[in-house]
């Protein structure tokens, strides 16, 4: 009886022209095929740890190849498919059916689920989505690998599995350090900074899995406030003073940091949102307006490519470059009004693939929320002054129109705006020749 196919591979003697990276590479292969086998149904656990033992040790060159080999061997039988489609075709019965689903299925989602029998297994799995979704875009035959893997990480992190914690200063310090550490909005200045973020007139929550029980997935950061707060330079000012939570009567979301690149594409923020207006709704009744202050990361860019093909625009994506062009943007300058101006039409009307071009504008409105204020000079930090000239955008959560704003969007991605922020867009520079036009 010939030997299998696993067996051939896993003790296969290396090409005269191998290397140590392949020898690695075709062991992790055949350990994921004999996974798959017989075998590897009874003694999953044991072998699940090997193989993602040895995937550990690749990198470079043996890691390309491993993916290549997940594309190339373990992707549906064409000739099977083919047949159970002709099948299902001629007669669409259940068993038909259920027959092309299961050839349809690429054997790369069984051999997924069994490598997470290992203790760890799905930390491993997010890490290893990470590192394919780092090469995607170089390596397009990959997209399979991510379909299945997006499917089953989007199922193993269903909102049933994920669990809101209250983060604060009590938190281990190991997830504290976490919180610092992914950060991606605004950066955590040390122990002291995280301390007066978790003061009593601010709140952390966080996602967790139980299968990543020190591992936030996503947190979000909120200040308790009277009135939507403009500025965020002090609403993270370790020096501001605590006042007192009750007696505020907005909650500003200031910082919202997705926290496992592996998980990227999976949606948790309309969740934690919702979840965290209801929970403050409930501990603070006072509290009336739900609101964000959201960088607006490629308005920057934005403006000057813009500007290369609109002349209009030279002068005002020129001034951003100029060292003193804040001390020439006083109130009621030409340069401070049209870069308003722009920025709301910048985020009303430029789009990528039929939707806003600015991520956290997808992100916001995608979720329910109405885009409401500009804020001139509301993040004084340099990334703010170099991504958006300084603005930042306020987008309110009012809870009784979510539903229908998600839906407006979802179904039109028509731009939910504020009455005042739709008439600074339609005042732009990019706007008015159309206007005149019609």
């Amino acid at each position: 009886m010939r030997p299998p196919a696993f067996i051939k591979r896993l003790f296969a003697p290396a090409a005269k022209t191998g290397s140590k990276p392949d020898r690695h590479t075709r062991r992790t292969v055949a350990l994921c095929h004999a996974l798959l086998s017989e075998r590897g149904e009874a003694s999953g656990a044991v072998l699940a740890r090997e193989a993602l033992a040895a995937y550990r040790m690749l990198s470079g060159p043996a890691l390309t190849a491993f993916f290549d080999a997940l594309a190339e061997e373990f992707s549906p039988d064409p000739e099977a498919v083919g047949e159970a489609a002709d099948a299902y075709r001629q007669d669409a019965s259940q068993a038909n059916l259920i027959r092309l689903q299961r050839v349809v299925e690429p054997p790369r989602q069984e051999l997924l689920r069994r490598l997470n029998l290992a203790n760890g297994g799905t930390a491993a799995l997010v890490e290893m989505r990470r590192r394919l979704l780092r090469d995607l875009k170089a390596q397009p035959h990959w997209a399979g690998i991510d379909a299945d893997m997006d499917h089953l990480l989007g199922s193993w992190f269903n909102r049933g599995f994920l669990s809101l914690q209250r983060i604060d200063w009590r938190t281990p310090a190991l997830v504290l350090e976490k919180l610092m550490q992914y950060e991606a909005v605004h950066e955590i200045q040390g122990w002291r900074d995280l301390r007066r973020r978790l003061e009593s007139d601010r709140r952390c929550f966080a996602f967790f899995h139980p299968a990543l029980p020190d591992e936030p997935i996503i947190f979000i950061e909120v200040a308790l406030t009277k009135g939507m707060s403009e500025q965020v330079q002090p609403l993270l000012d370790p020096d501001s003073p605590v006042v007192d939570p009750a007696s505020a009567d907005t909650a500003v979301f200031y910082s919202i940091t997705n926290c496992q690149e592996g998980l990227r594409g999976i949606s948790f923020g309309n969740f934690l949102i919702k979840q965290v207006a209801e929970d403050l709704g409930r501990e603070f009744p006072r509290l009336k307006t739900f609101a964000t202050l959201s960088p607006i990361p490629g308005f920057g860019k934005w403006l000057a490519d813009t500007a290369a093909t609109h002349a209009e625009l030279a002068e005002f994506a020129g001034a951003l470059a100029e060292a003193d062009w804040i001390q020439r943007a006083g109130p009621g300058t030409r340069l401070r009004t049209e870069l308003m101006r722009l920025c709301a039409y910048y985020l009303q009307h430029a789009k990528h693939d039929g939707e806003p071009a600015d991520a956290v504008a997808r992100f916001h409105l995608g979720n329910g929320a109405r885009m409401e204020r500009l804020n001139w000079l509301a993040d004084s930090s340099k990334p703010g002054m170099a991504h958006s000239a300084g603005l930042m955008a306020n987008y309110v959560y009012r809870l009784k129109d979510v539903e229908r704003n998600h839906e407006v969007y979802a179904n039109k991605h028509l731009v939910v705006a504020s009455p005042g922020l739709a008439l600074l867009a339609r005042e732009s520079l990019l706007a008015r020749p159309a206007a005149k036009r019609k």
